[in-house]
């Protein structure tokens, strides 16, 4: 599985962006994709996942409601949809695919990452 992650940018507070994730194949069955965001000197951080097979999604928080993760079988490509950026979404996104989990560990496959800078 090959992943490519793109759409980051420069995007003013409270933006919104649409990052991509292109993969070779999105029909295994049981896979997962991903995405993480890791900012300067910190932790690779999970944001949301969704099941390729059920289409079940996992957000990290559910309750902010400013992320949307979505799939494309057509276009073999998975979206995360970002509102209400805030400068602390800075960093560099990174799509992966492999276990349906909130863990970074449990993803055998990265993409390259995009940068995201939220600024004024």
């Amino acid at each position: 599985v090959q992943l490519q992650a793109s759409g980051g940018g420069l995007v003013q507070p409270g933006g919104s962006l649409t990052l991509s994730c292109a993969a070779s194949v999105l029909t295994l069955d049981n896979y997962a994709v991903g995405w993480f965001r890791q900012a300067p000197g910190k932790e690779r951080v999970f944001l949301a996942t969704i099941n390729l097979n059920t289409r079940h999604t996992t957000y990290r928080n559910p309750a902010e409601d400013r992320f949307t993760i979505s799939k494309d079988n057509a276009k073999n490509t998975v979206y995360l949809q970002k509102n209400n950026l805030k400068p602390d979404d800075t960093g560099v996104y990174y799509c992966a695919a492999g276990d349906d989990s909130n863990y970074a560990d449990d993803y055998e496959y990265w993409g390259q990452g995009t940068q995201v800078t939220v600024s004024s």
